[in-house]
């Protein structure tokens, strides 16, 4: 029978675990962090220049992106501290939280270019330098989406809803830069500075969606809804991987904090199996499960079989 972890071997390994994680994810954030803040510049002065509302939206997006992803970098930090006393189960939440704080500021952002863009419609006027604008969101939208795919892929492995976050961001980020270049394109071509304000408009339609998906996705974590089916279904399968250790199982129990999984279940042992022994078959399978969901959280009951 393979050798199960001792206590202190397994707080060591989570310790490790969690320096690993704390720095995946704060290396990931930085790379947003920095490419927001030279857009939000660059953006800044092309709406100085141009005078174009459209621009300015995209200004004001990123410069709300930098402060989010500041903001997010901390949450990260302060979410993958070690449990103590005042929080037994760890400060994950605080991921969940800021993640829906960041959709407000999303929602907030899509309000400021409305406005802008109303503005605009009763006052339309062509905007200046369209080649340059043009250049300036292009590259914009191609700096965003070599970023983006950085993050989306961490993301996926870490499974941390702060990344996640960032990466439905910046995804939108790359739509509402490539809808910019587009109407500034079209002015170009027809003379048609209405497309501006237009244009605008259409960017808080992508923003709006963005915040939902990063509030629906909150929100799901916060309200303590069970895993997917597909992970249940792969926690199950370990567990009965193992069943020449106990009777049966049951009253298996899951749901999501930051980006660690909580699971519990009770486990039915032999009558005759001396507690130290189904404490070591049980933590075997703790083991299996956290092999594949390393951030996990798993607590067995053991009962005696009927």
């Amino acid at each position: 029978m393979a050798q199960t972890p001792t206590e202190p071997t397994r707080l060591a390994d989570a310790a490790e675990r969690l320096r690993r994680t704390a720095a995946s994810r704060t290396r990931a954030l930085l790379w947003p962090l920095i490419s927001n803040a030279i857009l939000v510049i660059v953006k800044l002065a092309l709406w100085f220049v141009s005078g174009s509302v459209s621009v300015l939206s995209e200004a004001v997006h990123s410069a709300t992106d930098l402060f989010v992803t500041g903001a997010q970098l901390l949450a990260v930090r302060m979410a993958l501290r070690p449990a103590d006393d005042n929080h037994a189960y760890g400060h994950g939440k605080f991921e969940n939280i800021s993640a829906a704080v960041e959709a407000l500021f999303i929602a907030a952002v899509a309000a400021l270019v409305v406005w802008q863009a109303i503005a605009r419609l009763h006052s339309p006027g062509p905007p200046a330098h369209l080649d340059l604008g043009i250049a300036v969101m292009l590259g914009s939208s191609i700096i965003t989406f070599f970023v983006w795919r950085r993050i989306r892929a961490i993301a996926a492995v870490e499974q941390s809803p702060a990344l996640i976050a960032e990466a439905t961001q910046m995804q939108a980020d790359i739509w509402t830069a490539l809808g910019v270049a587009g109407g500034l394109i079209v002015i170009r071509i027809t003379g048609w500075s209405i497309i501006d304000p237009i244009v605008s408009l259409l960017i808080a339609g992508l923003i709006v969606r963005a915040a939902y998906a990063v509030t629906m996705h909150a929100v799901t974590d916060l309200t303590d809804v069970r895993l997917p089916p597909q992970v249940e279904a792969q926690i199950r399968a370990i567990i009965e991987e193992h069943g020449e250790l106990f009777v049966s199982y049951h009253k298996l129990r899951t749901r999501r904090s930051g980006a660690g999984e909580f699971i519990d279940f009770h486990l039915q042992m032999k009558s005759a199996t001396p507690l130290k022994i189904a404490h070591d078959q049980s933590d075997l399978i703790v083991v299996a499960i956290k092999k594949r969901l390393p951030h996990a959280n798993v607590l067995i009951h053991l009962e005696p079989e009927d």
